[in-house]
């Protein structure tokens, strides 16, 4: 999740993208995501299993801001919203 390009970076997981993207975006989750805007999803993948997700979750939450960008950019280079494409 984002808030523009480039812009602050939210990185979690969830058992179900589309509601979690409709928390986001109607402001009903407290805290980082509401504070920061972060509204708009830039970047997503499904995996296999829950534990594999939390696994790839802790990775890029390690990584360097520079490398999450290039992942982002890799796949969605205008920053766009892909809620969209989802529902």
């Amino acid at each position: 999740m984002s808030n523009r390009l480039r812009g602050v970076l939210y990185v979690g997981v969830t058992s179900s993208i589309i509601h979690r993207v409709w928390q986001h975006r109607t402001g009903m989750m407290p805290g980082f995501t509401c504070k920061y805007r972060l509204n708009r999803l830039v970047y997503f993948e499904f995996l296999a299993s829950f534990p594999e997700a939390i696994c790839r979750e802790k990775q890029i939450k390690r990584w360097r801001r520079r490398w999450k960008i290039e992942l982002v950019e890799k796949n969605n280079p205008g920053w766009r919203d892909l809620y969209p494409t989802i529902i």
